[in-house]
């Protein structure tokens, strides 16, 4: 195994078209800001039903996928895997920018983003919402400071260590939190459940696992470095794990669903019922994101070459959005039970199940954020030393 090598990618052609097309998404993210900002929320499809729309599904893919991309740092640090040593600089950064990203679509969002210097300043602490206030400015303070002692010669691995396992810990906080809010609103039958929170963590897992390993390929291929296939075998493993996780929290959740009483009628509006949610749920989220990736990572032939991880990551990224959308959307579009045991009928849609169709501001605010989050990792990695040069298997020592 050769010393670890890091430097920054080149500004070459490429990398520019690439650049110049994550700037024209983010300027089309403004825009579409100061168009909503103008003319107030009723341009987007939301309603006074369906509060958390598309922006929301983005912005928080983007925030439980930030807490999984450190998964590979978090191995290091605290399970002691070095040989995925020369990709835990980037896998801090990859957490940070993606965090950056799904906090930068919330604050869009808002309709009134001056408000979030209230919500900085005044806290309610018997609401998760404050408590994830610091949850999110503590991870980017933290993971900062883990990166920092990383590409610091003078501090020793002890150090590193440490801040690694904080980190650790604090992710794990984070999506706890995360999953709490919908697992806390006990209103809402499709949110009530406490196996919401670890079935975040498990989500998180997969999701920032899948962003890494594209984000990666993709920068390697730009910068023209080698990128062992046995290390590519070895994060596509990992991904499998984690993506089975995910289906068996899920499965657990609607299990226990169906079994209380109270819960019955919203498992069967999302199981069968729900037109395009449940299109969604049983085609995109067990189909593409859960079942097909599984089948190709563990395929007898395809799943031993390095193009299975890739094609496995896009699948499970397309999956977690449809489950994410299937729970925000899904979740607010079934209607509450105002007064248990009576039957409520008014003139404000108490009752019925509310109707939500994306529009094009909120599709612009969400790629936006994607392209701010993978915008700060592409400059970060063109700025500092954060990708090594040689991640061959022969380099890292996985050879045959």
């Amino acid at each position: 195994m050769e010393r670890t090598i890091y430097r920054e990618i080149m500004a070459t052609r490429p990398v520019w078209g690439l650049a110049v097309t994550l700037g024209a998404f983010i300027a089309a993210a403004m825009a579409s800001f100061f168009y909503v900002e103008h003319y107030g929320h009723i341009v987007t499809g939301m309603n006074n039903q369906v509060v958390w729309g598309l922006p929301h599904v983005f912005a928080i893919f983007l925030i439980v996928a930030a807490s999984g991309a450190l998964n590979v740092a978090s191995i290091v640090s605290v399970f002691d895997q070095t040989v995925y040593k020369p990709m835990a600089r980037f896998s801090a950064l990859l957490a940070m920018s993606l965090l950056i990203g799904g906090l930068a679509v919330l604050v869009l969002d808002l309709g009134r983003p001056d408000r979030i210097i209230v919500a900085m300043t005044k806290y309610n602490f018997s609401s998760i919402f404050a408590w994830n206030i610091f949850f999110y400015t503590g991870f980017l303070a933290i993971v900062a400071a883990y990166l920092f002692v990383q590409m610091s010669p003078g501090f020793p691995y002890s150090r590193v260590r440490v801040a690694g396992t904080l980190a650790f810990v604090w992710r794990l906080a984070l999506t706890t939190g995360t999953g709490s809010i919908f697992g806390w609103l006990v209103a809402r039958p499709g949110y009530d459940s406490a196996i919401m929170a670890p079935m975040f963590i498990a989500m998180s897992f997969a999701f920032g696992t899948a962003v890494f390993i594209l984000v990666l390929s993709a920068l390697f291929r730009l910068a023209g470095r080698p990128f062992g296939d046995q290390m590519m075998l070895r994060l596509g493993r990992k991904l499998a794990i984690f993506v089975a996780a995910v289906m068996y929290f899920e499965g657990v959740r609607h299990l226990t669903n169906l079994y209380a009483a109270e819960h019955v009628g919203f498992e069967t509006f999302i199981l069968t019922g729900g037109g395009t949610l449940t299109t969604l749920f049983w085609l995109g989220q067990v189909v593409i994101g859960g079942v097909i990736p599984l089948m190709v990572l563990f395929h007898p032939s395809f799943g031993k070459t390095a193009k299975a991880p890739l094609v496995a990551s896009v699948l499970v990224i397309a999956g977690g959005f449809a489950q994410l959308y299937v729970i925000v959307i899904g979740g607010q579009a079934y209607p509450m039970e105002m007064f248990p045991g009576y039957e409520v009928t008014s003139g404000f849609f108490d009752g019925e199940i509310a109707s939500y169709r994306p529009r094009w501001p909120e599709v612009l605010l969400g790629l936006g954020g994607v392209a701010i989050a993978l915008f700060i990792t592409g400059l970060g990695a063109k700025i500092l030393r954060i990708l090594p040069t040689n991640l061959s298997d022969a380099n890292v020592g996985l050879n045959r």
